[in-house]
C-alpha cells in the first residue's frame, strides 16, 4: 500500500495532521525511507534507517501514534518533548495523540530534527553492550 493511500483510508479529523508528521519526517531526517507494513499488530507508516525502524505513524480506534525510538534511547529527548508536548500520552518510545492540536507541526519537526541526529545502529549497539555488562555482573 501506498503512503498516500494509508492517509487517505483514515477518518477525515486524522489525514491533515497525518499527512502533516509524514511530510516532517520525510523532510527533515534523510537517513529514513517509509513504507506501510504490519508493525506491533497493526499497519502503519514505519520510516526505517540502516535496516532498522527509526519512527512510526499509527491510526488506531482511539488515538494516533508518532513512534519515535530515539526518545526510547535517550532520557533528555523524551523529557524534552514530553514537557513541549503537554496534550499527548507519552510512553517510552511513543506518543499517542488524539487531536491535530495535541501535535504543533514546529515541535514534530523539531522533534524530527533532534532525532535525525542520532544513529539508531550505535544506539542499539551501546544498548546490546550494556545489557552484556549487566548479566556479567
Amino acid at each position: 500500500m501506498e503512503i498516500e493511500t494509508y492517509i487517505s483510508n483514515q477518518p477525515k479529523d486524522r489525514q491533515s495532521i497525518m499527512a502533516s508528521i509524514h511530510v516532517a519526517v520525510m523532510e527533515n531526517d534523510k537517513t529514513v525511507q517509509a513504507v506501510v507494513e504490519p508493525m506491533m499488530g497493526k499497519e502503519m507508516i514505519v520510516y526505517k534507517g540502516k535496516g532498522l525502524m527509526k519512527y512510526g505513524l499509527a491510526s488506531v480506534k482511539n488515538y494516533m501514534s508518532l513512534h519515535a525510538m530515539p526518545i526510547y534511547g535517550s532520557t533528555l529527548l523524551h523529557s524534552k518533548y514530553k514537557a513541549l508536548l503537554p496534550k499527548t500520552i507519552f510512553q517510552k518510545g511513543c506518543i499517542n495523540f488524539t487531536h491535530e492540536s495535541d501535535m504543533p507541526l514546529d515541535i514534530i519537526k523539531e522533534l524530527i530534527v533532534d532525532c535525525s541526529k542520532i544513529d539508531l545502529l550505535k544506539m542499539k549497539e551501546a544498548y546490546v553492550k550494556s545489557r552484556k555488562e549487566k548479566k556479567r555482573l
